[in-house]
């Protein structure tokens, strides 16, 4: 299974144009509150991946607070712990993205844009 990926400029397009997204954030929640991508049409989720890595292992099939009728959008601070936290999501059947390069790409991104 090809996991899908959503590059920081293929994101910051869809803010731009006001789509509703839906964003897990899977890094510590200490970095979540120093900084997390935030928009109006957002909607930010901070589960901890290891929450997330726990599901693969337990008969446990959904995580409540997590929508299962809309793509999620999964980032983390360098794309890798998305990436795998995705795999198990999509194996439960959640419509998962990861954000390639994580928030380190997002911020980047950002940058270059001067914003």
């Amino acid at each position: 299974m090809t996991l899908k990926i959503i590059t920081p400029e293929e994101l910051f397009g869809k803010m731009r144009e006001g789509e509703k997204l839906v964003l897990l954030d899977v890094r510590a929640e200490e970095k979540y509150n120093d900084y997390h991508i935030e928009g109006k049409h957002i909607e930010t989720l901070n589960i901890n991946k290891n929450d997330i890595f726990e599901l693969e292992t337990s008969n446990e099939k959904i995580i409540d607070s997590l929508p299962t009728n809309e793509q999620v959008i999964v980032t983390c601070t360098t794309g890798n712990s998305a990436t795998k936290c995705a795999n198990i999501l999509a194996e439960k059947e959640y419509d998962v993205v990861v954000l390639e390069g994580g928030i380190t790409a997002w911020k980047e991104y950002l940058k270059i844009k001067g914003l």
